[in-house]
């Protein structure tokens, strides 16, 4: 006989998002701030160790007072890890996460940002849905979410390049130094850089976005894909970009990379950029 599969409510679900939309923008997680207080103490630049002090301060207050901790409150991306032993009872799950990020957004006073028709008239949706939902089916009995406000400024700079296999380590870092070093301030460093090496073009691009939920400075278990975010991570911070684009030596915080097979004629590498207000939080259900 079979077993018998665990049920999981929608209200539940939409309960659970609304939660997660306010507290991921107006709490910083205590692991990014930690990384920016040892930021502070090593920048060189007098200019870009006031910024990283600002940035800290307006972390503590934004959480003290239940506000923004950025006026860019983001497109909303959830990530769904759902058991294949769950029942969604009481509706679908897609419109239960909608739900809560109307909630969430509606309840908190967040900005709304997203726009219908996005190539015309451009009208608001009002409730800063429709989130973007990635939904991975997992073993087990239960469903994680995973909430990431993505702002435009860091989303914009967003770069995927189709490297010849030739191109090797190197191309990679040629290919992300020189996006960095591009994209400068407009992504509100210091950054947080995701990559995603191999698969598809499309694979690329959603795992250098995964690669943003890994806690921060958490090296690859792969040390040949540590190694490579480690020098990434210095070539980056040696442009002299600095915070907020003030100068100095403190324009990433972290590199993280994920890598996965890919096709004998290709070499996928996608980029993904966050800003240092490095917003996510997540529940188990």
């Amino acid at each position: 006989m079979a077993e018998k599969l665990r049920e999981i409510k929608t209200k539940d679900i939409t309960d659970t998002v609304a939660q997660l939309c306010q507290r991921a923008n107006s709490e910083l997680d205590e692991s990014v701030l930690a990384v920016l207080k040892r930021a502070q103490e090593s920048e060189q630049s007098p200019q870009g160790k006031e910024i990283l002090h600002q940035l800290i301060e307006n972390a503590r207050v934004a959480e003290a007072k239940n506000l923004p901790l950025c006026q860019d409150c983001g497109s909303t991306v959830i990530f769904l890890e759902v058991g294949q032993d769950t029942h969604v009872v009481g509706g679908d799950l897609e419109t239960a996460v909608g739900e809560g990020v109307s909630q969430g957004y509606t309840q908190g006073y967040l900005r709304k940002s997203m726009v219908s028709q996005p190539f015309s008239e451009r009208k608001n949706t009002k409730d800063n849905t429709p989130p973007v939902i990635h939904t991975e089916i997992v073993p087990g009995d239960h469903i994680r979410i995973i909430c990431l406000p993505k702002g435009a400024g860091s989303e914009n700079m967003s770069r995927l390049a189709m490297l010849r296999p030739g191109d090797g380590r190197e191309g990679i870092i040629d290919f992300v130094v020189r996006t960095v070093d591009e994209a400068g301030a407009n992504p509100c460093p210091p950054l947080i850089i995701g990559l995603g090496i191999g698969a598809t073009s499309e694979a690329a691009m959603l795992l250098a976005k995964k690669a943003l939920l890994r806690p921060i400075g958490q090296p690859n278990p792969d040390p040949e894909i540590a190694a490579l975010e480690e020098e990434l991570l210095s070539r980056i911070n040696d442009l002299g970009i600095g915070p907020m684009g003030v100068g100095g030596t403190t324009t990433a915080l972290a590199v993280h990379a994920e890598a996965r097979p890919t096709h004998i004629a290709s070499l996928p590498v996608a980029i993904n950029f966050q800003c240092h207000s490095a917003r996510h939080k997540e529940a188990r259900l």
